[in-house]
């Protein structure tokens, strides 16, 4: 069986290597389709050190006539995608998601529907299927958190990184918008000098040139001993995910993703809004957010102030069973199955269809 995937943003990865290894176990044919960026290079890094089967594309109009051409038997999209009828034409299709966050736009990237989309817990699978009742969603699982939850090593070894292993570890990873990143203040990891501190921020806060205050930030953040700061080629968050004790993040899959695992989450509620999105247009940011929303926010302690997060931070590392009841409980919800088999699922699907 021949199977493509699809990498229009590098963030997608580690969503897909995880089936992609179980494909190939398989005997599956694996390709990768990449889009020309300015980190080209970095990740024809990442595709030599994968040993990926790649090819590269400039556009979506340009991937859709590799598609008719490679005539494969599966397309993985991680996003909706515009020429779907054309890849419809020869292959079936496939969404898989890469995150699991509370945006609304994690049901409308369904509004085009591929062949099928696989999907994180009977919950959201359920919602699905009343929203869109002519189309296929199987829940599978979320494939990211395989690796960790199979024990595969993925984690950092923090003296490589100029860290100190006997101090607990904290990751921060901001998503791009809305953001906590900016009204972090400028010297704050002086302020947690008894901990590591491993900063992921998203993808876009380090590629968009409409984010370059973020990565100023960041880069200055980065100067501190107790610090490291994700390179673009740091594309996985699954070593963030499993060597840091404790999540600092805001309105971020990644909350969700940690929270899943069972550990202890500081919700940022001080988020940098554009002026768009205040006041009398407040509801705009609403509207980005899941009708569930209000309830997923009781999976993580909330910081309303920055001043609040060190605290946090302090109790729920001294006492990470703080809301453990709660995280497992919505975790089902969040990200379905956690038994490290969601790309065997997705593998006996796709081979028997």
């Amino acid at each position: 069986m021949h199977i493509i995937f699809d990498v229009l943003h590098l963030y997608y990865l580690p969503q897909y290597l995880p089936v992609a290894k179980e494909l190939s176990k398989r005997g599956c044919d694996i390709e990768f389709v990449f889009y020309h960026s300015a980190h080209d290079q970095i990740i024809g890094g990442i595709i030599a050190a994968e040993e990926l089967r790649a090819n590269w594309v400039s556009t979506a109009s340009q991937s859709a006539q590799l598609y008719l051409k490679k005539q494969a038997d599966w397309v993985v999209f991680a996003n909706a995608y515009h020429h779907l009828d054309k890849v419809h034409s020869v292959s079936k299709s496939v969404q898989l998601g890469h995150g699991i966050g509370p945006k609304s736009s994690y049901y409308k990237k369904s509004d085009t529907p591929t062949t099928v989309r696989f999907v994180e817990g009977a919950y959201r699978t359920q919602r699905f299927k009343e929203m869109y009742p002519n189309d296929t969603f199987v829940d599978v699982g979320f494939a990211k958190l395989d690796p960790i939850i199979n024990n595969e090593g993925v984690g950092f070894d923090l003296t490589s990184l100029g860290l100190d292993p006997s101090k607990p570890t904290i990751a921060y990873a901001p998503t791009f918008y809305p953001s906590s990143l900016e009204r972090f203040p400028k010297n704050w990891p002086a302020s947690f000098a008894d901990y590591n501190i491993l900063i992921k921020p998203h993808y876009f806060s380090v590629s968009k040139p409409r984010y370059k205050k973020h990565l100023k930030r960041l880069n200055h953040w980065a100067k501190f001993d107790n610090v490291y700061l994700a390179q673009v080629s740091d594309y996985c968050l699954t070593p963030f995910l499993s060597s840091a004790d404790i999540l600092i993040s805001d309105a971020s899959s990644a909350l969700f993703e940690f929270a899943a695992l069972n550990k202890p989450v500081i919700w940022c509620d001080f988020l940098k809004l554009r002026w768009g999105y205040r006041g009398v247009f407040s509801y705009r940011f609403k509207r980005r957010m899941d009708e569930d929303y209000g309830e997923y926010t009781n999976i993580a302690a909330h910081a309303n102030s920055y001043k609040a997060v060190k605290s946090l931070v302090d109790s729920h590392v001294s006492q990470p069973k703080q809301l453990e009841h709660i995280r497992l409980a919505l975790s089902e919800k969040l990200a379905g199955k956690l038994d490290g088999q969601a790309s065997s699922r997705i593998a006996d699907y796709l081979l028997s269809h």
